[in-house]
Order: structure tokens, then C-alpha cells, then sequence
């Protein structure tokens, strides 16, 4: 069996949207605890991490329903033993983009290989903008795993990860507590 130790590094907006094509985002009913468990094998689990921008909210009742929102999943979250870090949300031409996410991801990714915190990274994201990262870290002697979605994988990481897992709908339906 896979030994060792793991970081497991999840885009959380990337995740919720992958899993919204499959119609299956309702996270609250999400089973992380198993997601972490299958990702991890045997390995010992150093820290897994979920991603995301921090929703604020400006009064209106939409964005505190969405502040509501995610409050309920971070604390599902930590339920489930996960750590999260917040990026931010920019509204810019009526468009919101989140920033900072995948510079906190490569930045945990980065330091894990520099302080050999960890023998493999597990990065749950399609993000290829992290591509530098995963290079530095395999130059550093650290395995990473791309975790995708067989409905929409990566190329550009499936290429640059030595090892890659794509995701079935029945897996994750599998992790659902509905």
C-alpha cells in the first residue's frame, strides 16, 4: 500500500464547480472526511486544506445569504477535520473573480516541499496556473498527484503531475449524504 506522508490541497471553488456540471454541489452533504480518506490511501495525513474566496456581504440580503452560505460549510469543513484559508472576492465590471487562492495554494505547496513537511501532494484543482509550483515541488523530490474529473480533466496538469486520478460521477455520488 501507498506509505508516506500526504499534504491534500483542495481549490474549493474549482471543486464546487466540477461537481456542479454533475449536479451533485451540494457540499453540506458532502462526506470530506471519506473524499480525504480515499485520497490519502494509507498515507498519513500531514494537513488537508479546502481553498476558497471569503464571501463578504454588503447589506443586501443576497450576499448574506451567501456569507450565511459559507459560513455553514466552513464549519462543515472543520467538521470534517479540514482547514481552510480564505482568499478574497473582486467585483470588476460586475463580474466577481476570486484572488489569492491559488497563490495561498502554491505558496502551502512550496513550503511543505521546502520543509519536508511532506513526501506527497495531493492537489484537488484544474487550476494550471499552479504548474511552476508542482514543478518546483517535484524538483524538491515531492511526489504530486493531480485529483481531476474524468468529465473535465486537466491536460495541463495531467501532463505535469507524475501521477494523476480522475474522478467518476459514481465516486462521488458515493460521498453524498443526501
Amino acid at each position: 500500500m501507498l506509505q508516506g506522508r500526504c499534504l491534500i490541497l483542495i481549490d474549493g471553488s474549482n471543486f464546487y464547480f466540477k461537481l456542479k456540471d454533475l449536479k451533485l454541489h451540494h457540499l453540506l452533504h458532502f462526506d470530506f472526511s471519506r473524499f480525504i480518506t480515499l485520497l490519502s490511501g494509507e498515507r498519513t495525513i500531514i494537513r488537508s486544506t479546502y481553498y476558497v474566496g471569503a464571501v463578504r456581504t454588503d447589506g443586501t440580503e443576497y450576499t448574506q445569504q451567501l456569507f450565511n452560505n459559507q459560513r455553514k460549510l466552513l464549519a462543515h469543513l472543520q467538521k470534517h477535520h479540514l482547514s481552510y484559508s480564505l482568499g478574497y472576492l473582486m467585483k470588476n465590471g460586475g463580474v466577481v473573480h476570486e484572488k489569492g487562492v491559488d497563490v495561498h495554494m502554491a505558496v502551502d505547496m512550496l513550503v511543505a516541499a521546502y520543509e519536508d513537511h511532506c513526501d506527497h501532494i495531493i492537489l484537488v484543482s484544474s487550476d494550471t496556473d499552479l504548474i511552476p509550483a508542482i514543478k518546483k515541488a517535484q524538483e524538491l523530490g515531492k511526489i504530486v498527484e493531480y485529483v481531476g474529473f474524468s468529465h473535465k480533466p486537466s491536460l495541463g496538469l495531467v501532463k505535469n503531475c507524475q501521477e494523476s486520478t480522475l474522478l467518476k460521477r459514481e465516486q462521488i455520488v458515493s460521498l453524498m449524504n443526501l
